[in-house]
């Protein structure tokens, strides 16, 4: 093989090597720090500094901000989050992303193989689920600087040719064009952090002259801020299809690094000196790595400072570049909030699971009104209407499913998730069944037609059920939901207290037949009535006896989304 293939190869690999590692590190982090992540949510609510906070350190566990930035725009499209609480959040992710430079400039060659045999030791022998998913971060974090070695080693022979160093030469020259390289670079390998880690390792081969830097750090900085601007394209692309302020969004990850570059594109030589001054001392090649990795976090700290009290201007910015226009209307058949683009951080797409769920039962409380108000007054068009909901609930209820099951299947559950995941599913399936039992009761009754209308005292009695049931659903999902507080015998004591009321109205009814008030063809369609009902405060029950087996309710009802000053 000759040595343009072997150069080419060895990179790619290396490449290869260095994505997997940081892709497994992330899973890694995410199953280990996974209520630590939750817990970032409520920072969310508070104001631009927690923001920003919480956008840091979702990036440094999720080791990407683009992801961060897809599930920040997932949340914004369903609602969880303002867009001035979104751009806190990405301020801070472009902080948070800087951490992996900061890694990789460390100079760990001789311990590699140790990291390895740690880390695979670690993962291979323990059986509590925390500690073997930190001994996969930390064969992960070994794995990645396998990578970042391959890379270093192959590209060795570009630093010693003219055409190569000719053309980094124009790039130091010609900074745009590093801008225009690092974009370009970036939007290739769709990682900020490995283009980086390329450009520390290139900056690192020795120049013609044998001591300096093949690029130097002018040269490396136009680059690492076209790296900045590449990474927001997956943003860009992850918001296609969703809310005006998904977009919004997305576009303020750009307009922060575009606005940045251009600030500081003017004033390289002095950043380059701050840079320098900051850094530890020594021979360029020996100390460029570091160099670049914290050109890269002051580049990103210093425009978060910048930006934090002016985010009211950047909401403005955006604002004026996607205008408002109509929204389409809510299809009810769909979700409002799954976004399939966060399926691979489950923290984040259970919270969203979570909101569905909320929904999916709130579309349930309203059939169990329509149902009751169709029997009381036998209007059809309401039992119409009803129907339309049940059909609603039955084609989110199979777009909820399929969403957990693509959850199941990514393999990135820890087992305290998968066992939440799986007890959403049951609960879901139940309040499903309550809206089957509904459309059985408009079935018998067949609202509408006179010739089967209950008499009133029948038609009190149905209501005065109805009322119960839906005290008793709305008890049962709260504590599912929001995690209420309520004792298991009181539960209990109100399912009884249905199906007393379904024997006492059996004898009721047979009164009025002998007292000729009640026909006694409607004594089956009647009963059947009833016992339909009875059905639904047991899938309620069993609601309730999911969410005492839940450890941890599925949102909080007290949660708020307060907004910052935008204006």
């Amino acid at each position: 093989m000759n040595e343009t293939l072997t150069t080419i190869f060895g990179l790619l690999g290396g490449l290869a090597l260095f994505l997997y590692g940081m892709n497994m590190m992330s899973d890694g982090l995410q199953k280990a720090a996974g209520e630590k992540m939750k817990a970032v949510l409520g920072f969310l609510t508070k104001n631009p500094i927690l923001g920003v906070l919480a956008g840091a350190f979702t990036t440094a566990v999720l080791q990407s901000s683009s992801a961060t930035t897809v599930m920040v725009i997932g949340f914004v499209s369903a609602n969880l989050m303002t867009l001035p609480q979104a751009i806190s959040v990405i301020l801070g992710a472009n902080i948070g992303t800087t951490m992996t430079a900061q890694l990789i400039a460390f100079k760990i060659s001789d311990y590699i193989w140790p990291i390895l045999f740690i880390g695979f030791f670690i993962s291979f022998i323990c059986k509590n689920e925390t500690v073997k998913n930190i001994g996969i971060t930390i064969f992960a974090f070994g794995l990645l600087f396998v990578g970042i070695e391959t890379m270093g080693d192959v590209m060795k022979p570009l630093a010693a040719s003219p055409i190569f160093t000719e053309l980094m030469g124009k790039v130091s020259d010609i900074p745009i064009l590093g801008v225009f390289l690092g974009a370009a670079m970036t939007l290739l390998v769709q990682s900020s952090s490995a283009t980086i880690a390329v450009l520390q390792n290139f900056a690192s081969q020795v120049g013609p002259d044998g001591i300096h830097s093949v690029l130097g750090l002018e040269g490396a900085i136009p680059i690492l801020f076209g790296d900045n601007i590449g990474t927001t394209i997956t943003a860009l692309l992850a918001c296609i299809g969703q809310s005006k302020n998904a977009k919004r969004t997305a576009v303020a990850h750009s307009v922060f690094n575009i606005m940045g570059t251009l600030v500081f594109i003017w004033f390289i030589p002095v950043f380059a000196d701050v840079v320098r001054f900051i850094s530890p001392k020594g021979a360029e090649i020996d100390v460029i790595a570091r160099q670049i990795a914290n050109a890269h976090t002051c580049f990103n700290i210093v425009n978060t400072l910048i930006w934090i009290p002016l985010i009211w201007l950047m909401v403005k910015i955006v604002c004026f570049l996607i205008p408002d226009r109509e929204e389409n209307t809510v299809d009810e058949m769909h979700p409002q909030f799954l976004d399939p683009k966060v399926i691979h951080q489950p923290v984040f797409a259970l919270k969203l699971v979570s909101k569905e769920t909320e929904h999916f039962s709130q579309l349930i409380e309203r059939m169990l009104q329509e149902v009751k108000e169709a029997l009381m007054q036998n209007d059809k068009k309401i039992a119409e209407k009803a129907a339309q909901t049940e059909e609603a609930v039955a084609s989110l209820k199979e777009e909820i499913i399929r969403y957990m099951v693509r959850l199941f299947s990514e393999g990135t559950l820890t087992e305290e998730q998968a066992s939440y995941a799986t007890d959403i599913m049951y609960v879901i399936e139940d309040m499903n069944r309550v809206s089957q039992r509904l459309m059985e009761v408009l079935e018998i009754t067949n609202i509408g037609e006179k010739e089967i209308r209950f008499s009133k005292p029948a038609i009190k009695e149905i209501e005065m059920n109805m009322d119960s049931i839906i005290a008793l659903y709305h008890t049962c999902s709260s504590m599912f939901l929001y995690g209420e507080k309520v004792d298991s015998s009181e539960i209990i004591a109100k399912g009884k207290e249905i199906h007393n009321i379904k024997t006492a109205v059996r004898k009721n009814h047979k009164r009025r037949i002998s007292d000729g008030k009640c026909k006694p063809e409607l004594t089956l369609a009647f009963s059947n009535v009833f016992r339909s009902l009875e059905r639904v405060s047991q899938n309620c029950i069993s609601i309730a006896e999911t969410a005492n087996g839940t450890s941890h309710p599925v949102s909080s009802h007290k949660e708020e989304s307060k907004d910052y000053d935008d204006k």
